[in-house]
């Protein structure tokens, strides 16, 4: 598996942290067994201003994982901008994120690769929804967020908060950058034209530790931004084709 750590990945997994020690080692297993079928891929971990002893772990981890790369901000900018980070780090030219706490498991990123493979260059995103949730006023906003968002935007997406996604590095770097910008890819990628499919994954408790990225990054603040995104979606114009003109061409 993995072999030679220099070879082309075919898959980029990018896993966003924040004071995520604990949870490390057994999800980086975890995702290695899941993905030894997409081989070669790396997984690259961005610690996002951890305080705790993420980056240790990490740099202990990697020196028996050659297929580990760290990414690592000098401070906090949020769960979208790490993944932002390992996006423009990775190598693969498709890209799997899911979160770092435990809850999403990446026994599910096989089937959601297929399912953007299978659906050809048109799928921009293969978009995983929790088929249930833990904890009861976690789960209680997100089904706000959702319903909110969806009779907004229209985005035919269930749960698009779900860190499981699985998408093309080109269409991702398309899409206009800002905070909190993973909670509304799907209606980003389809004002890009792409398709968005849909798959089911199974929601788990976190191995260790509380949530770091809180109530208002999932809620309130994004109130303002579900505004900004449908200002978005009504100003697109469709984009006309662009070719090279050869001068040549017009001589004689």
């Amino acid at each position: 598996m993995n072999a030679d750590p220099l070879a082309t990945p075919r898959l980029s997994v990018v896993v966003p942290v924040k004071n995520e020690a604990g949870n490390i080692e057994a999800l980086v297993a975890e995702i290695g067994r899941a993905c030894a079928g997409l081989a070669p891929f790396e997984v690259i971990y961005v610690d996002d201003g951890s305080t705790d002893a993420t980056l240790a772990t990490l740099k202990a981890l990697k020196a028996r994982t050659p297929w580990l790369r760290i990414v690592r901000h000098d401070s906090s900018g949020g769960q979208s901008g790490a993944v932002r980070s390992g996006v423009l780090h990775a190598r693969a030219s498709v890209i799997a994120t899911l979160d770092g706490d435990g809850q999403n498991d990446p026994a599910f990123i096989p089937a959601l690769y297929a399912a953007l493979d299978q659906g050809g260059p048109g799928v921009g995103l293969a978009q995983g929804q929790r088929t249930s949730r833990k904890g009861g006023w976690k789960r209680f906003q997100s089904r706000i967020a959702n319903g909110v968002r969806g009779r907004v935007l229209k985005d035919a997406t269930r749960d698009t908060g779900c860190g499981l996604k699985v998408f093309r590095r080109e269409v991702y770097l398309a899409l206009p950058y800002f905070d909190a910008l993973h909670r509304f890819m799907p209606a980003l990628v389809t004002r890009e034209g792409f398709s968005v499919v849909h798959r089911d994954v199974v929601d788990r408790p976190r191995f260790t530790g509380t949530s770091n990225y809180g109530m208002f990054d999932r809620l309130w603040v994004g109130l303002l931004d579900l505004a900004g995104v449908w200002w978005l979606i009504r100003r697109r114009r469709p984009a006309p084709r662009a070719s090279e003109t050869d001068t040549s061409d017009e001589i004689g």
